[in-house]
């Protein structure tokens, strides 16, 4: 077994101790970091997102693998920056106002961090005026809308009206949160909504031109 697979599946295990040491290894061998990324990291969140996606794996392993991940990334970001390499696409993520729930807005950030996405997240509570400055300051490809409370999702169409009032047009705005429908995202006119985490990272790469 390749020690890029092996990190693959350690990740996707949970694995951070494994995860730390592979990720060493290939570092030591001149493996460089977008390729440990691209063919370890990638695919190990990958098959995690598809086996949440089947039900054969639940919220706890998901944040488990997503932690493995993290702290490979911690590694390999100053090398990153050092090399001055950007992912290609910005998320935006945050609970719009109102709200204050974010264990479901993780996770995305999580899964989209996962597939090499650079992932803002704004937190909870965050106004329509926030989130059109960080998609304007980060130049970003998506924004994604989280609600758990169904008093809370006017603020959604607010958001998405305060984007495309202030003519970020071409940036794609992606709903999600328990009370919230693909009908509702229509009749608000979002792009795209997702249904669970690992299906959110399918729609933002189809949203992006990135599959």
């Amino acid at each position: 077994m390749s020690d890029l697979l092996a990190l693959s599946e350690a990740v996707e295990k949970g694995n951070r101790k494994e995860a730390v040491r592979l990720t060493q290894v290939l570092l030591d061998v001149g493996t460089k970091p977008q390729v440990i990324i691209d063919e370890a990291l990638v695919v190990g969140m990958s098959n995690i997102g598809e086996k949440f996606k089947n039900n054969q794996v639940f919220v706890p392993e998901v944040l488990i693998a997503a932690r493995a991940m993290k702290e490979t990334m911690a590694i390999l970001e100053p090398l990153l920056v050092k090399a001055g390499i950007k992912p290609k696409y910005t998320a935006v993520i945050g609970t719009v106002q109102g709200d204050l729930h974010d264990i479901g807005k993780n996770l995305v950030a999580m899964m989209w961090r996962g597939a090499n996405f650079g992932v803002v997240d704004l937190g909870t509570n965050v106004s329509p005026d926030k989130f059109v400055a960080a998609a304007r300051d980060n130049r970003a490809h998506v924004v994604g809308l989280s609600a758990l409370l169904t008093t809370t999702m006017p603020s959604m169409k607010t958001t998405v009206d305060a984007l495309r009032g202030a003519g970020l047009k071409n940036v794609k705005v992606i709903i999600g949160g328990a009370p919230v429908t693909a009908e509702f995202a229509k009749e608000i006119g979002a792009d795209a909504y997702g249904p669970d985490a690992a299906t959110a990272v399918d729609i933002v790469r189809q949203l992006v031109g990135a599959v």
